[in-house]
């Protein structure tokens, strides 16, 4: 890496049982302080949000967001993750990445996420060169451990470093955190990029991944704030929280959904009863369940 050095962090450190939110922000505030500049990986959700607004305040213009964008990246999200960075005053740079281009993730594969997080923190390296930094960071917070995050493997290749994981932030935590800046993202529903709405072993392209994402802003626009349109072909399946389920199945609502679904290219839809569930589809990994490991691929 020409001649910057980027800091390597081992496993993260167990979660410190007992320790308030406010304890974690300042041990987080110490270990960030230790850094001479940082690339945060920034998407925008409230994980990565905190992560890169606590390195603005510590570290100012050492500290810089990157934002992947791609076509599995929705435009609404990149606009609402530049909009809050420029609330704090943080720099924020976009860079284009071409995961659609490797065939390793375009055929969807249970690793998918793996190969997705190989090409961004390829591009965050570059980025981290150019600029002189010597830490990359990401939003990893404590929860995400017990969850299929292939993605994982990817930034431990890289050396990428998760100081939430490391100090062992919860989500509560991290809302608290989020909540205390003041930032928009304190209480956004979690949005994982569009290609975690297609089964695995399908082909990801351009097309289903603006149809998706299509869907989806339909929906939000009828009230469903937390939705994800799973494509199953010419099949929408709809998840909503099962509290809103009266509401999409209301005569009314049913019949527009229905029919700008169709409008964008769906035959069908249908509506899943068991209601939202973040990662359903990681249910059809043969052995996977909710205590897959990382290590799984």
């Amino acid at each position: 890496m020409s001649d910057t050095t980027l800091i390597q962090i081992g496993a993260p450190r167990p979660a410190a049982l007992g320790h308030s939110w406010q304890e974690r922000l300042e041990r987080l505030k110490a270990d960030l302080s230790g850094l001479n500049s940082v690339v945060v990986a920034y998407s925008g959700g409230v994980d990565s949000s905190v992560v890169l607004r606590v390195a603005h305040e510590v570290l100012g213009a050492r500290a810089l967001g990157v934002i992947g964008r791609s076509d599995s990246y929705a435009r609404r999200e990149l606009d609402l993750a530049l909009e809050q960075a420029a609330r704090f005053g943080a720099q924020v740079e976009v860079v284009s990445t071409g995961e659609l281009s490797d065939p390793n993730f375009r055929s969807n594969p249970a690793d998918r996420c793996y190969h997705c997080k190989t090409e961004l923190y390829r591009e965050l390296t570059l980025v981290a060169e150019r600029t002189g930094a010597t830490a990359i960071l990401d939003g990893t917070i404590a929860d995400d451990v017990a969850d299929w995050r292939p993605g994982r493997r990817a930034a431990a290749e890289k050396g990428v470093r998760s100081p939430l994981a490391d100090l062992g932030f919860t989500k509560s935590d991290v809302r608290e955190v989020a909540a205390h800046y003041g930032l928009a993202s304190h209480d956004k529903p979690a949005s994982p990029c569009l290609a975690s709405r297609i089964p695995y072993g399908t082909e990801i392209t351009a097309e289903i991944l603006s149809q998706v994402e299509r869907g989806e802003e339909l929906l939000r626009s009828l009230g469903f704030p937390v939705v994800r349109v799973r494509h199953f072909g010419d099949t929408a399946r709809i998840e909503v929280p099962i509290a809103d389920l009266p509401r999409l199945l209301a005569p009314e609502v049913r019949e527009r959904a229905t029919r700008g679904l169709k409008t964008i290219g769906y035959r069908s839809v249908t509506v899943d009863l068991e209601g939202f569930r973040s990662g359903s589809l990681n249910q059809l990994i043969p052995g996977n369940g909710p205590k897959a490991s990382l290590t799984q691929k």
